[in-house]
């Protein structure tokens, strides 16, 4: 925290404008070096950038710095609006990095010292992370959602000191007449918390809508899965065969149908007795992933088995075959050759995944978040049954620490080094 880091923070180049961020407590002074007199404050002001040790011209560019307390990193910040050619990135990035207390930044840097500083707390950063892998529209607007579920943390942390102040009171004061003889606001107050957050994990949670959801293609050897499966991904990515067996593993492939993410899974065909040991595996590994998929397109002329009827889509497969197409049945009639019932199909897939992601505007929790809020709903359930006043108060602080680590004031390095990690150099 003591280096003064920078990088390139917009688009790769070459593109328009390209951002050079400097942060750290040398950011005036290498801005000064490299611009001339300071500009003032928050003011964009056009410089002609210099190689400080010859004069040499890199640039004419817009710089702009911020002071600490109203800079995004929580330190002295210094941005450099360039011309976005390679050549100028790099020769400015070069005429930097020969400064003496500059570095490059690692990767994550600059919003790991927004951390460090108080500037964001972890459920934002976790928040900023998902903004910026989200490819869906529905994955944009639930990674702005999530950056409310600080604010709504702060609200209950001042609760909880609201009740642990009215617990040390009772434990410590309990025969003064201005402390209260019952529990009932501190109930109250712990009964309400409890049902906000009882609420919040009753909803569904983000990892579908950002992992996919999981919809696994399952039937008889030549049902046409693969088919099916490359026609929904309009691509080549199974292999298909008239040769029965020839899906052994299960194929996973992302795809995007009508802003919703899904992972689609080839299977190998469902049969008994088969003698290949290789398929054989590949059934069973076919059997798993239909009892942990979200939905299943069955494609078999059977009933699907009765575990768990819900997920099933049930459908007609290889339509276009005229021996197929005169089968009584209630199935939609699907065939990835003509195209017939495709768009149904996605309709039905579409419809069946808003049942299992989060409403639009709701904070969606991620796992991490989840194991967190439901250890605060255990203790603020068992605090509220609880007629010992010390181990109240002890409830009360396993709920703090837990709240603490929800948003990053207590937790693992391992965590954090993971998360920071997996951002980008300049973020």
């Amino acid at each position: 925290m003591t280096d003064t880091i920078f990088a390139l923070s917009s688009g790769a180049p070459p593109a328009a404008i390209a951002v050079v961020r400097i942060s750290g407590p040398a950011a005036d002074e290498a801005l000064q070096r490299i611009a001339g007199d300071l500009p003032p404050p928050r003011v964009l002001t056009l410089k002609a950038l210099r190689v400080p040790a010859t004069g040499e011209l890199l640039d004419r560019a817009l710089v702009a710095r911020f002071p600490a307390e109203s800079s995004v990193t929580g330190e002295a910040l210094a941005e450099l609006h360039l011309h976005g050619g390679r050549a100028t990135i790099d020769a400015v990035s070069g005429a930097l990095a020969d400064m003496e207390r500059l570095r490059p930044a690692r990767a994550g840097e600059f919003t790991w010292r927004a951390f460090s500083n108080g500037k964001l707390d972890l459920v934002e950063v976790e928040s900023l992370s998902d903004l910026l892998r989200a490819e869906t529209e529905a994955q944009r607007r639930a990674a702005l959602a999530e950056g409310g579920l600080s604010a709504r943390v702060e609200m209950w942390r001042k609760d909880l000191l609201l009740l642990s102040a009215l617990v040390e009171a009772a434990l410590d004061q309990s025969d003064e007449d201005d402390v209260p003889a019952d529990r009932s606001r501190i109930e109250a107050i712990a009964t309400e918390m409890a049902s906000e957050i009882g609420a919040m994990l009753d909803r569904p949670g983000a990892e579908r809508l950002f992992d996919g959801v999981r919809v696994v293609f399952a039937g008889p050897p030549n049902a046409g899965k693969s088919t099916l499966i490359n026609a929904l991904a309009e691509r080549e990515v199974a292999i298909t065969s008239p040769i029965a067996g020839t899906t052994r593993d299960v194929i996973e492939v992302p795809v995007k149908l009508g802003g919703v993410a899904f992972v689609l899974a080839d299977t190998a065909g469902l049969r008994e007795g088969s003698a290949d040991a290789i398929e054989r595996e590949g059934i069973s590994r076919a059997r798993q992933r239909i009892e942990k998929a979200d939905i299943v397109v069955w494609m078999d002329d059977s009933p699907p088995p009765l575990a768990d009827p819900s997920k099933f889509v049930p459908i007609l497969a290889r339509a276009d075959d005229p021996q197929r197409a005169a089968l009584a049945h209630d199935r939609l009639a699907v065939s990835a050759l003509t195209g017939e019932g495709l768009h149904e199909l996605i309709a039905q897939l579409i419809e069946r995944a808003s049942r299992l992601l989060p409403v639009e505007g709701e904070v969606a929790l991620s796992r991490r978040q989840r194991q967190h809020l439901e250890l605060v709903n255990d203790r603020l359930v068992a605090f509220v049954c609880e007629r010992d006043e010390l181990l109240s108060a002890e409830h009360l602080r396993q709920v703090r620490a837990a709240l603490d680590a929800l948003t990053g004031r207590a937790g693992t390095e391992e965590l954090l080094d993971a998360l920071f990690g997996a951002f980008c150099i300049g973020k």
